[in-house]
């Protein structure tokens, strides 16, 4: 089961494929005992694609009998002890997947010729992934950040470690028995080689960046390195949190230090969004409601796309205009959303989800305008 959503993942997902591209979607449960319904929820929803699939006239019967076994590969590989809080499954001729999700999802089965991908970005962008780097003389920790919960991660140099033995001094200070003062050429060095490992890690998978120490460690820092000024793609995005204590977790710990400034960096975020698209308003470049933004979209006159987490809509298409219809209807789109999310990403535009409610008064979906 795949965890983390990359770049690359999401345009191999968003390829067409030949009908019938199956998505089934599903909440599931962390924790006991609501984790006890997941299986047979999970039963159901293979069935119930199953089921569509043999009332499809379009599927035939060889497809048919492909993709049911496809679904079959995928059912056999999911381990739902480890599961989040939804999860998705990608079946289609030849091939299938399935995603953790660290939010939950509409139970739902569509069959299309692409795979609905909304649900992954909208996860990974509520997710709002960040990176940890938490300071001490002798460990320094890379911690992998989201919503709710931050876990270490082992990437390219991390963990760093040293003894704090000192090889010059007549009273060599042991690892636990006296707090470091980060005063000798060596934790100076030990804190350049982190800055560096740090860079690397930001240039391959660029997140906002907090870094939790000793004040005396994150000065250092500083001046040690280019981390904490901004450096490799992370200006105004990195954050200190002056708390040591850190490097050794536990996870529950360097949790509950970032995350004031995490919640409030994710207030800001939404903030901006709003800001912007007032901005789009008085400059008349302002559009909302799916059938005024997907005219938008296809002509790529959407620069930024703001959604709430959890609006759909399923729709006909009637003399050039979008216009409601019952999910399950033939000819309908089961989800317009998520076409006008993925139109939005191929022509290059910023896809923001916010909380629901916060677009209220515009139906749920608005968009600023490039002219």
């Amino acid at each position: 089961m795949h965890a983390a959503l990359s770049s690359a993942d999401l345009a191999k997902l968003r390829r067409q494929r030949p009908y019938p591209a199956v998505t089934v979607l599903m909440p599931t449960h962390r924790r006991e005992p609501d984790n006890a319904q997941d299986p047979v929820l999970l039963r159901n929803m293979m069935a119930e694609a199953k089921e569509q699939l043999q009332a499809d006239p379009d599927v035939s019967r060889d497809r048919r009998i492909e993709v049911i076994e496809q679904l079959d590969q995928a059912l056999s590989e999911i381990d739902l002890a480890h599961a989040e809080d939804g999860m998705a499954v990608f079946a289609a001729p030849g091939e299938h997947q399935v995603w953790s999700l660290g939010r939950t999802v509409p139970a739902r089965v569509v069959l299309s010729d692409t795979f609905l991908t909304r649900n992954l970005v909208a996860a990974q962008a509520a997710e709002r992934p960040f990176w940890v780097l938490a300071l001490s003389a002798g460990r320094i920790s890379l911690w992998s950040g989201a919503a709710d919960r931050v876990t270490e991660v082992h990437r390219g140099a991390f963990p760093l470690t040293r003894s704090l033995v000192d090889p010059d001094a007549e009273n060599q200070e042991q690892v636990g028995e006296i707090p470091s003062t980060f005063s000798d050429e060596h934790t100076r060095q030990f804190l350049r080689e982190a800055d560096t490992a740090m860079g690397a890690v930001l240039k391959s998978d660029p997140r906002p960046l907090y870094v939790a120490g000793e004040s005396v460690a994150l000065a250092l820092l500083d001046d040690a390195g280019t981390v904490l000024r901004g450096a490799k793609g992370t200006k105004g995005e990195v954050t200190q949190v002056p708390q040591a204590g850190l490097a050794a977790g536990p996870p529950d710990a360097v949790w509950q230090a970032v995350r004031p400034y995490a919640e409030k960096r994710a207030a800001g975020e939404v903030e901006e969004v709003l800001a912007e698209l007032d901005r789009a308003r008085g400059r008349r470049a302002f559009a909302a409601g799916v059938d005024e933004i997907r005219q938008n979209v296809t002509t790529g006159r959407v620069a930024l796309l703001a959604v709430e987490e959890n609006y759909r809509e399923t729709v006909r298409e009637s003399g050039g205009h979008l216009t409601p219809a019952e999910p399950g209807d033939r000819g309908a789109v089961d989800d317009i959303v998520d076409e006008i999310v993925e139109r939005s990403l191929d022509t290059g535009a910023e896809v923001r989800f916010v909380p629901d409610g916060t677009l209220a008064e515009v139906g749920g979906i608005a968009s600023a305008l490039r002219y």
